[in-house]
């Protein structure tokens, strides 16, 4: 008896629910809209410097070519660097300039990876990353193998998001596109032992990038 009375409970709420109306469907998505909210061009290298500081980099900001000079120059000379390589032609002509001394062959390399200095293709303002490739004269080692990867960028290199900078490599090289990119979200960690971070396991223990500003003000 208790059992029947039950039974018809539930199924006069189930005829009740059937008789009404359906409710209105949420609309449809825009797939096409941005996942994340623009940032304004004017505030892309702030956003990227608290992303990339939260990635434990190093960020030193430049006003100018003369004043990246000055704050490498100090780098070097705080961290005593005395092994810099630098493979990158036009990189090493104005550093040579600047009477900086650098490392440039591959026999100093294999002496010493203590740090390299490279450029990049783009600055992902989303993740506070380093976008790099293969096209470069640095390769893949110079950026992986030394103890402290040392960037120089400008800030016309900084870009919204990930798609963003592949978008620039892809107009850059063409059909010539590199056989590594790949982006760099500060030092190399890893907490695979016993869930204890260890800084460098995989590549570089510090990552330091110098940003020069370049932007019309």
């Amino acid at each position: 008896m208790y059992e029947a009375k039950s039974k018809e409970i539930v199924l006069r709420r189930v005829r009740e629910a059937l008789a009404k109306s359906a409710p209105f469907l949420p609309p449809t998505p825009d797939f096409a809209s941005p996942l994340h909210p623009p940032v304004p061009l004017e505030d892309m290298s702030v956003v990227f410097a608290e992303n990339f500081i939260k990635n434990a980099g190093v960020f030193v900001y430049c006003e100018h070519e003369e004043d990246f000079f000055d704050q490498l120059y100090v780098y070097k000379k705080e961290q005593n660097l005395q092994h810099l390589c630098i493979w990158e032609p036009n990189l090493q002509s104005v550093i040579h300039q600047a009477g900086i001394d650098f490392t440039a062959d591959e026999e100093g390399f294999l002496q010493s990876t203590e740090a390299g200095l490279t450029t990049c293709e783009a600055l992902i303002t989303r993740t506070g990353s380093i976008l790099v490739s293969s096209a470069n004269a640095g390769g893949r080692r110079l950026s992986v193998y030394p103890a402290t990867h040392l960037v120089v960028a400008k800030a016309s290199q900084l870009v919204p998001d990930i798609k963003d900078g592949l978008q620039r490599v892809r107009d850059k090289y063409k059909e010539n596109f590199p056989s590594m990119v790949s982006l760099v979200s500060g030092p190399s960690r890893t907490a695979d032992i016993e869930k204890t971070l260890v800084m460098g396991a995989h590549g570089p223990k510090q990552l330091v990038l110098f940003l020069i500003d370049d932007l019309p003000h």
